[in-house]
């Protein structure tokens, strides 16, 4: 799998939307106005907050990424979430490998060693359908079965902050289990 090269990550830094996706067992299978927001941390790993809104609640997953090799200039990343969310107490670590990044660091392609999972990200919670396709190009250049892509509902205005009720138990999280 081909991997970006050199990432700069303070550009990276900051707030994605989810743009599409393949649908995977740990995200809301109805999720919507999903994104993440990555901060650099002092010690050079990265704070990683996903939220989504499912039913009509905030749901959000607080992780940190690290190099999966620090000697590599291959963005290659790990990824450790600790689960269940109202409970953290079991490590889970996934790859996260930036497959592509245009030159202002504003759409990203993520996927890792396999085609099992790929996101579409993008700075802005909506983007043209020219871009789009063409970043669905770069997914199916490097071996991507693009048909199981699942577009993620955005609202015209993002949501900011904390508004609306939250899921606090994690009954997201014990649903997405089960595949709902």
């Amino acid at each position: 799998m081909k991997v970006v090269k050199g990432l700069d990550v303070e550009r990276y830094m900051g707030r994605w939307y989810e743009i599409a996706s393949f649908p995977s067992f740990f995200q809301p299978k109805n999720g919507e106005n999903t994104r993440a927001t990555y901060t650099l941390n002092d010690d050079g790993t990265v704070h990683v907050l996903n939220e989504t809104y499912a039913n009509g609640k905030k749901v959000s997953i607080e992780g940190t990424a690290y190099k999966a090799d620090p000697k590599s200039d291959e963005a290659k990343l790990k990824v450790k979430f600790y689960v269940p969310p109202f409970l953290p107490i079991i490590p889970v670590v996934g790859d996260y490998w930036v497959l592509y990044i245009d030159d202002d660091y504003q759409y990203a392609v993520i996927g890792g060693p396999t085609t099992k999972y790929l996101w579409i990200l993008s700075r802005k919670n909506r983007i043209d359908e020219e871009v789009f396709n063409a970043l669905v190009q770069e997914a199916k250049d490097v071996g991507y079965d693009v048909s199981k892509l699942h577009k993620t509902p955005q609202s015209e205005t993002p949501p900011e902050g904390e508004e609306g009720p939250k899921d606090t138990k994690g009954i997201w999280w014990i649903k997405s289990l089960f595949g709902k």
